[in-house]
């Protein structure tokens, strides 16, 4: 063991001199975070009730979306002929996630009671990506390491702890942080029982994935639909409130893995390059059913203004819109081909932004907001109040994807240890001749950082419900 502890530590990239950078600079974000949250002078959150405000702020960002409106051509199947009609890529699930945290935070941050309804779908659609992307990943990879466990893990948790820990906050204000980390526990274990099905009771792949899907949803419904979900009481009222509210949604995430590769084969029959006449139909069809889908969760659920009459029904009914919304964004081959980069730039950090939230974009645990700007309190003009959440909001964004970074380096030399205390080869070390080095350093340094974009971009894509290839079928 100390042997391992040894190499690890001599390791040029994440080793134990990675690790100890990455630790001195969130040490940094913590100081901020912490300063950040006493900040004063700050006003009552209450004070912001501003739904102009909001719509403003959305209709910004959806200009910013078109303006930077990308395409990029389907690959080539794997077994040649027609590209395919990948739905859900890496590219759209960031920027779905992308401008739902834009309304989210600023659902918060301007007050707007009357949207409640749809930000609790847009939560729901997180934890719902959980199951779906983590689906896709073991099923695909089968990896039920140690190595994959404590990955995820501290993806999901490291930094989010932290700050509860130094800040002297309740967990249960990142209450979707316990969510991630159940269903991503709930789907490893899913599709682990799946593997036992197929491999020792001789279950084909159907057979074993729908049965391990079933086993789990009769353990929610033992867990969520008896007395038995009263355990979270000993967490606290919160969570026991946060996890009912989707107490399903992971679940249905995992159920509608099993079924992409099904959808995946409906989308090249129907939006595939054979039938042009097929596609225009097939466009027009999905574009209604979603539209329909969400107009039915709205006219029979969404509309309820009291969100204690709206709650208990939402475990069951989210799921309406969320199909909906999928069935437009992705009703021709052109739109699954498409991608906002600002979206995408967003959806990559929103664990971070998730989390700083509280603390750097609004104050005091979320109760207040910041007053940087002379002038910009409760009282103040509409225009120096913008700049000044401009302003806050800029400092909030830099310091959530400086310390999205920060976690990525952590994790990765932590997996490093692992694999090493199991005698697994780990990241190698890059020994550069001499003469390699003179007139080539800026090769050597876009490179890693090229190498780093990648490994944190296939961390993101079995975290958040990300894949390149439908699943098998």
């Amino acid at each position: 063991m100390l042997s391992s502890i040894n190499a690890w530590a001599a390791q040029e990239k994440n080793g134990l001199k990675d690790f100890i950078k990455a630790q001195l600079k969130v040490a940094v974000v913590l100081t901020v975070a912490y300063f950040g949250n006493v900040y004063e002078p700050a006003y009552p959150r209450n004070d912001n009730h501003a739904p102009q405000m909001f719509w403003l702020v959305n209709g910004f960002l959806a200009m910013a979306a078109l303006w930077t409106w990308t395409w990029k051509a389907s690959p080539a199947s794997r077994t040649g002929g027609h590209p395919r009609v990948v739905i859900l890529g890496r590219e759209q699930t960031e920027e779905w996630k992308g401008w739902m945290q834009w309304a989210f935070i600023f659902y918060h941050y301007y007050r707007v009671y009357y949207v409640y309804n749809e930000i609790r779908v847009f939560v729901s659609a997180y934890v719902w990506m959980t199951g779906f992307g983590n689906f896709l990943y073991f099923d695909k990879k089968g990896d039920f390491t140690i190595e994959r466990f404590v990955s995820m893990i501290i993806r999901i948790n490291y930094f989010p702890l932290l700050l509860s820990y130094f800040l002297s906050v309740p967990l249960e204000l990142y209450y979707v942080v316990p969510l991630h980390t159940c269903g991503f526990i709930m789907t490893m274990v899913s599709c682990y029982i799946a593997v036992l099905f197929e491999r020792k009771c001789g279950f084909g792949y159907w057979k074993s994935r729908t049965s391990a899907v079933l086993v789990s949803l009769v353990a929610h419904i033992l867990f969520y639909e008896t007395p038995a979900v009263d355990v979270l009481l000993y967490f606290s009222k919160e969570i026991h409130f946060r996890f009912q509210a989707d107490k399903y949604s992971a679940w249905m995430g995992l159920a509608s893995g099993l079924l992409w590769g099904k959808i995946g084969e409906y989308m090249q029959w129907a939006h595939g390059f054979e039938n042009e006449s097929r596609r225009s139909k097939a466009t027009i069809l999905q574009f209604i059913t979603g539209a329909f889908l969400i107009w039915f969760w709205y006219f029979f659920f969404g509309f309820l203004s009291d969100k204690y009459a709206y709650n208990p029904v939402h475990p069951y009914v989210f799921i309406f819109p969320v199909v909906g919304w999928l069935m437009i964004r992705n009703c021709s081959r052109y739109l699954t081909e498409c991608h906002s980069t600002v979206l995408e730039f967003l959806g990559r950090n929103t664990l971070e932004t998730y989390v700083l939230q509280f603390h750097l974009f609004m104050t005091h645990n979320v109760q207040y907001i910041p007053v940087i700007i002379p002038g910009a309190d409760a009282n103040g003009h509409a225009a120096l109040k913008f700049l000044n959440m401009l302003l806050c909001g800029s400092v909030f964004l830099v310091i959530a994807v400086w310390a999205r970074k920060i976690t990525v380096a952590t994790q990765m030399s932590v997996v490093d240890l692992v694999k090493g205390l199991r005698g697994l080869p780990t990241t190698p070390s890059t020994n550069v001749s001499l003469s390699s080095q003179v007139g080539s350093k800026g090769s050597q340094s876009n490179k890693s950082e090229d190498a780093t974009e990648n490994e944190e971009v296939q961390l993101v894509k079995a975290e958040s419900g990300m894949s390149d290839a439908p699943s098998k079928g």
